[in-house]
């Protein structure tokens, strides 16, 4: 009899809602599932095997190639951010994200930490001053990041009920294809008319240079330059509310870590639990989609040309040969090798921000509100099983 193959994404365990789906860790390092449209891709859990992958010039991150797994039925009628440069390969990928590359690099972004600070402080200062209980992902969460990278990119924050709701339905696995759709298309036009005002009147931020240093020399279009937005506006706002809130579960979980995290005056340990909460978390929960454009053997398997992947991050982060006692959260573990921003050219270009983003909230929200708890049961905390970034809804907090 053929083996059965298992269908992906699998479901977490109801009891282990930070744990990767147990069935992820119970496979071979590499093999077949079955998703939505019924292909049978490759998934890859382990870490080693992952780093293979990722790091393999055949394996395109193109979505428009034959083969490729898109995550949902949305992504593949989707076609506003099929030229966007995360799905582009070398050496397109390289020229696009050279032109991005400045904006992100570590000292760059050091140098906006006193300014991220500021805004943690105020938006602690309007939760603290507000009703309790208080959700902490619309009241801190959500605005601390969409703050940050509207400021980076030049968008307007009052735009901000508009860019989250559109992009809520882009990552959700179960908005229709025709919301997905209209969400996308809404997107692109804003930002198109965003261009365009840019270019009236250039300011100091990201869409200005883009604007000034690549449309108007015509290394760019302006349909280009606003799918960069599209692309950078949603990426820098939805991963890091969602890493601020289910961080914010995890450690409520575990007093232990929390306490050391919330008395520590040292950077380092800072850092380093930042570190180990994106192993631990792994908030990718959908897979690095991929696709082979050669022949190649992974992990002992022949994956031929035309053929998709998976890489399982989140698996891959929970992988006992790389991470010793994976499954425990240790903030003084040494994390930093972990895949969450993945790894290999498309390595996520905005890590060093979200980066400082987390160290100052992860030092700044519990010192604050040493006594800051859950309002509702654990077991009622709405987790984002239903999102291709996984987090928490809702999160009603009292202190």
């Amino acid at each position: 009899m053929a083996d059965i193959v298992p269908a992906y994404p699998m479901e977490r365990a109801a009891r282990c809602p930070f744990d990767p789906p147990p069935a992820l860790n119970e496979r071979e390092p590499v093999g077949r599932v079955k998703i939505w449209d019924g292909s049978t891709p490759w998934l890859v859990t382990g870490y080693h095997e992952q780093r293979a992958v990722l790091a393999e010039p055949t394996i395109s991150s193109d979505w428009t190639r034959t083969g490729y797994p898109h995550r949902k039925a949305t992504d593949a009628v989707s076609t506003n951010s099929s030229r966007a440069f995360p799905r582009m390969d070398n050496p397109e990928h390289d020229v696009h994200r050279r032109m991005l590359t400045s904006n992100f690099m570590v000292k760059r972004v050091e140098a906006l930490r006193p300014r991220i600070q500021q805004i943690v402080d105020s938006q602690l200062d309007q939760m603290l001053a507000g009703p309790k209980p208080a959700d902490l992902v619309t009241a801190f969460a959500l605005p601390v990041p969409s703050l940050v990278i509207c400021e980076l990119l030049g968008v307007p924050y009052a735009d901000h009920e508009f860019f989250q709701s559109r992009s809520y339905n882009l990552l959700s696995r179960t908005a229709t294809p025709e919301q997905a759709r209209a969400a996308a298309g809404q997107l692109q036009e804003y930002l198109l008319e965003l261009v365009d005002a840019k270019n009236a009147a250039p300011g100091d931020d990201l869409f200005s240079r883009l604007v000034v240093e690549r449309l108007r020399t015509g290394e760019l279009s302006r349909g280009e330059v606003a799918t960069m937005g599209v692309t950078l506006l949603v990426a820098g706002h939805e991963t890091t509310a969602n890493m601020i809130a289910l961080g914010t579960v995890a450690l409520l979980q575990n007093p232990g870590q929390l306490r050391e995290l919330r008395e520590t005056d040292d950077p380092v340990v800072v850092a380093g639990a930042v570190e180990e909460l994106l192993r631990y978390l792994t908030i990718v929960h959908a897979g690095t989609r991929r696709v082979a454009t050669e022949d190649i053997e992974i992990g002992g398997k022949l994956i031929k040309a035309g053929e998709g992947v998976i890489v399982a991050n989140d698996a891959g982060n929970r992988d006992g040969t790389a991470f010793p006692d994976p499954d425990v959260l240790d903030i003084h573990r040494q994390s930093r090798h972990h895949v969450a921003f993945g790894y290999g050219i498309h390595q996520c270009l905005g890590q060093p921000l979200a980066r400082v983003e987390l160290q100052v909230v992860y030092s700044t929200l519990y010192r604050r509100i040493p006594t800051l708890d859950l309002a509702i049961p654990f077991e009622e905390v709405p987790f984002k099983e239903d999102m291709t970034v996984y987090g928490v809804h809702s999160l009603p907090v009292t202190w």
